[in-house]
């Protein structure tokens, strides 16, 4: 019996645009409980539908009865005709139609005729079960204030479409919606207070829900040396954060007045100002304890069982701002929780203001837990923390708790295996960024070297400068065998961001393209960078292509048993 021969792929939608439709004039042709259904949608959107169909007014559809008699849908009882392309229309648009919405059986011999006619005249065109006659297609849409969710199949199952919208819309938190309007009323008044801020760049990147944050989006600023312009962009900067990195739970929740609070009046405060030393429950006789604990790279399934148990013990949580949702959503309702402002150019300052409160609440009695990325000793200043206690009296009151580094996991979850015989017997880890920004010395080529560069995105360029070139300071030594061995430029090497995340993505190219790849890209922090050979071990680089962008992460569903090992490399198409 001879195989059926494979249907042919259908070309996929690009989803490029949200269209205003205010105004505009739809054109309906058909009759049956579809042309209804477009009429409706057409209606919600604020157009104006125009109904074209031969089908007597008491055969009509019951809905769209309703609305012609309400006098929202106008109805011509009769055929279409070629003219009504361009004489229903708007008249600042020369009466053309705005759109038009065929509704009528494919198998009707008018059907791709009208639809000829309308792509030759550049009018939108969607004709229902056939792709092939569209100029457009028509989203299952999640409609909560002014977000907006559209999920399409592209053609191959509406029905399908219209239960992943459900789900995702099911799975988001109540006043979403209205925490978004909250927001955006927040931030105009920012940008009429801060008129400059709309020429910084970060306003046009607010406006664009298109692409990701700008490579730039976390770049080092120096407190004390920022431009005026700078200055007048923090409050923005910090409005930012929070939409990129609060959970969706506390950010559907957030009041105006936490937004006027935390957003519009903290940069107006004196920078010398204490935080309160008595809490909500009053003093207490005890002493309480502080715990430094390690979240893991992002997944809270990486989560120790000891740091699960803090989190849901704790009186008060101190949480970085790159502390992930899935670990925050985690937090019971009831504890109090702070979200670090370490935004460019007040990291300090928030550290500050973070070991000031959880010294208030140890004091008080409370059991204050600092939740920090990663594990809190791998460069997450959990040392200078402890030393920061025990000059304050508190060294048997400190408690540190290990998470998983992503310097060691996100290679993992990105299918490089930092050591592999014969490839990479070491692996580095370091930072990119040193003690205010400074530069760090760094470290010279070993073939058979890993090196793991945390904290270096933001100044991606400059590193590998200082990887493959010499130091203005080297060129000038005499022994040229002193030297340390520079990096080839092409060098393999991985950028993974948010790794385990449900939006890990990962940049597979080499330090000549790595910073243009950046730049192209976008920024999705928390990130960090892979270089050696080993980043090409399990992964065959394709011939022409510059990097390679993968996104996405699967590698946790253990609900499926042995199956697990082959997903957590399969996401990224290795086994």
């Amino acid at each position: 019996m001879a195989a059926n021969p494979p249907l042919p792929s259908p070309t996929p939608i690009s989803l490029l645009t949200a269209q205003h439709s205010t105004g505009h004039t739809h054109l309906i042709i058909g009759s049956n409980p579809l042309a209804a259904s477009r009429a409706t949608q057409s209606l919600s959107a604020g157009a104006k539908p125009i109904l074209i169909s031969p089908t007597p007014p008491e055969e009509l559809h019951y809905t769209l009865t309703q609305y012609i008699t309400s006098g929202q849908l106008t109805h011509l009882s009769r055929p279409f005709e070629s003219t009504d392309l361009f004489t229903l229309g708007r008249e600042e648009v020369d009466n053309v139609v705005d759109a038009v919405f065929i509704t009528l059986s494919p198998k009707d011999p008018s059907v791709p005729q009208i639809s000829t006619l309308c792509k030759k005249n550049r009018i939108p065109v969607n004709v229902v079960d056939c792709p092939s006659l569209c100029s457009f297609s028509l989203l299952s849409t999640h409609l909560d204030g002014p977000l907006q969710i559209g999920v399409t199949t592209n053609g191959r199952g509406c029905k399908l479409a219209s239960r992943i919208r459900r789900e995702i819309a099911a799975s988001l938190p109540q006043g979403l919606g209205s925490a978004v309007a909250r927001l955006g009323d927040v931030r105009r008044r920012i940008i009429a207070e801060d008129k400059s801020s709309s020429s910084s760049g970060l306003d046009s990147e607010g406006l664009d829900d298109s692409v990701d944050q700008t490579s730039d989006f976390n770049k080092l600023v120096l407190e004390g040396k920022e431009s005026e312009e700078e200055q007048k962009t923090r409050r923005m900067r910090w409005l930012s954060q929070v939409c990129e990195y609060w959970p969706l739970r506390r950010l559907a929740a957030i009041s105006e007045e936490e937004i006027l609070e935390g957003v519009l009046n903290s940069y107006h405060q004196s920078q010398q100002q204490k935080p309160s030393t008595t809490g909500g429950d009053g003093p207490r006789d005890k002493i309480g304890r502080v715990i430094l604990a390690g979240s893991g790279p992002g997944h809270p399934d990486l989560l120790t069982r000891a740091t699960y148990k803090a989190i849901q013990s704790a009186d008060l949580i101190l949480a970085d701002k790159l502390v992930p949702a899935g670990v925050l959503d985690l937090i019971p309702r009831r504890t109090p929780v702070s979200i670090a402002k370490k935004f460019p150019g007040n990291a300090d300052r928030a550290q500050e203001e973070f070991l000031e409160q959880a010294l208030a609440g140890v004091k008080e009695g409370k059991t204050v837990l600092r939740l920090k990325q990663g594990d809190p000793f791998i460069y997450g200043r959990g040392g200078e923390e402890v030393q920061y206690f025990r000059q304050h009296g508190l060294s048997d009151r400190v408690v540190v708790l290990p998470g998983i580094t992503s310097s060691l996991s996100a290679p993992l979850f990105a299918g490089v295996p930092p050591t592999q015989r014969d490839v990479a017997d070491q692996v580095l880890v370091c930072t990119g960024t040193g003690k205010k920004g400074k530069a760090p010395v760094p470290p010279e080529f070993v073939e058979s070297r890993t090196v793991v560069f945390l904290m270096a995105l933001h100044r991606i360029t400059g590193l590998v400068a200082e990887l493959t070139e010499y130091l203005p300071e080297e060129q000038e030594a005499a022994e040229v065998k002193g030297r340390r061995k520079l990096w080839p430029v092409d060098t393999p090497c991985a950028v993974i961001e948010r790794a385990s995340c449900p939006d890990q993505r990962v940049i597979r190219t080499t330090l000549k393209r790595v910073a243009e790849a950046i730049e192209q890209e976008g920024s999705r922090p928390p990130g960090l960078l892979v270089v050696g050979r080993a980043c090409e071990v399990l992964y065959t680089p394709e011939k022409g292509r510059s990097w390679l962008v993968e996104d996405g992460f699967k590698g946790l569903d253990l609900e499926f048993g042995n199956d697990f090992a082959a997903g957590a490399l399969g996401f990224a198409g290795l086994v």
